[in-house]
């Protein structure tokens, strides 16, 4: 997804020398996207915990635990930047390092205000990380190994949705809060330990063409009527994604549902199909191309919401199946289609996205939030439909894709 912003000698983009083998090779490139991204939603299966513990409103609470999306816009446009200056083994050690630290804080935030502001420092260090490595595939992958290196990315970014918050509502459950967000400090740290051990120092790229100015480069990125549809289908994408994901939790802990938090974190096992059909998203556009794709992985989610609204839990958990297989198929045809209409200045136009990505999680959960407290679950799955509709629209601008 991420790139240099100047163009690159194509014959110096391989994988490193001491790369194993293709399954070891995706494996560490899985597990380090899964140690990435775990804390950013993991939280989510603890919210209704969260929301007694601090005597707030549903909304409020889902606010302050996606307030990290805010965090990840800021830093994902700021990294896209200032990417060819950074070196990316030693800024993904210093990001996963540092993002222990207010993980752990978390565990004694005394008010919603300081949750708030620790979960945006979270999410700095979640997007730096995330970017900085997504550059680092795309500098040392060849042709033929790139699609499989951001395919197990992506992958496990997906697991990281299933397993942290199955993870995080069994550890709450039975140590406390405060033991669950040490457990998550625990996790980015083995992070780190596992990047200083996998990631190489890369060598110095060598450019045909120097940068231009990041402003120069991001105006004619919005002016391109492609990359300018791309970066508000991502913006739907995820306004969708935590819009559902958010605010399904109250509705399966309130009658006539009333699950317990144990089994509010068992039913994330929703996610564990989209691990497996994320997979499958470059060789759909590659048959079908990208338009098609999205549409029908956009519908797919669609399909999910009305089942959503049923009073009866394994229809609701179909309805989750589908939305989380859509949107993250979606999310997978778009990430590659940006990198490929953004011929020139790829950082620049990936940060782009990831800003525009992430803003839609942090306006989903405002948006969706006020229509959730004020006018329930069927006013809030009404609006993750509204947000499918305008990406479908969106999607027509994706033209000559290849």
């Amino acid at each position: 997804m991420t790139h240099l912003s100047a163009r690159i000698e194509p014959s110096r983009i391989e994988m490193h020398g001491h790369s194993p083998g293709a399954v070891l090779r995706s494996l560490v490139i899985g597990l380090t996207a899964f140690l990435t991204v775990v804390d950013l939603f993991a939280t989510q299966a603890i919210l209704p915990s969260l929301t007694r513990h601090y005597g707030v409103t549903p909304a409020a609470m889902g606010f302050a635990v996606n307030a990290s999306t805010f965090g990840m816009a800021v830093a994902g446009l700021v990294v896209g930047f200032f990417s060819p200056r950074i070196d990316r083994r030693l800024g993904i050690l210093f990001s996963l390092t540092l993002l222990a630290i207010p993980t752990s804080l978390l565990a004694w935030a005394p008010n919603l205000a300081v949750f708030t502001a620790l979960r945006v420092i979270q999410g700095l260090c979640m997007a730096s990380a995330f970017a900085l490595t997504l550059a680092y595939l795309g500098e040392r992958c060849s042709a033929e190994d790139a699609g499989g290196a951001f395919a197990a990315y992506i992958t496990g970014n997906v697991a990281s949705n299933l397993i942290g918050r199955l993870v995080s509502a069994a550890v709450a459950d039975s140590l406390g809060l405060a033991w669950n967000f040490y457990f998550f400090a625990a996790l980015n740290l083995a992070g780190a330990v596992l990047v200083y051990f996998t990631i190489q120092r890369a060598r110095p790229m060598q450019t045909m063409t120097p940068a231009a100015s990041p402003l120069n480069a991001l105006s004619a990125h919005w002016r391109s009527p492609r990359l300018r549809a791309s970066f508000g289908l991502g913006f739907c994408i995820l306004f969708a994604f935590i819009g559902t994901f958010t605010f399904v939790n109250f509705a399966l802990v309130r009658p006539p549902l009333s699950l317990g938090m144990m089994d509010l974190g068992l039913v994330y096992l929703v996610f564990l199909p989209s691990v497996f059909t994320t997979l499958l998203a470059g060789r759909a556009v590659a048959r079908m191309g990208t338009r098609p794709t999205i549409w029908a992985a956009l519908g797919v989610a669609a399909l999910g919401l009305p089942l959503m609204l049923t009073a009866h839990l394994l229809n609701v958990l179909a309805g989750m199946v589908l939305v989380g297989v859509g949107t993250f198929f979606a999310q997978a045809a778009a990430t590659g289609f940006v990198g490929q209409a953004a011929t020139e200045h790829r950082g620049v136009a990936s940060g782009t996205y990831l800003a525009c990505y992430f803003s839609g999680g942090l306006v989903g959960t405002a948006v969706l939030g006020r229509l959730f407290d004020t006018y329930g679950w069927t006013a809030c799955v009404t609006g993750v439909g509204a947000a499918l509709a305008v990406a479908a629209l969106l999607t027509l601008a994706l033209k000559n894709d290849a």
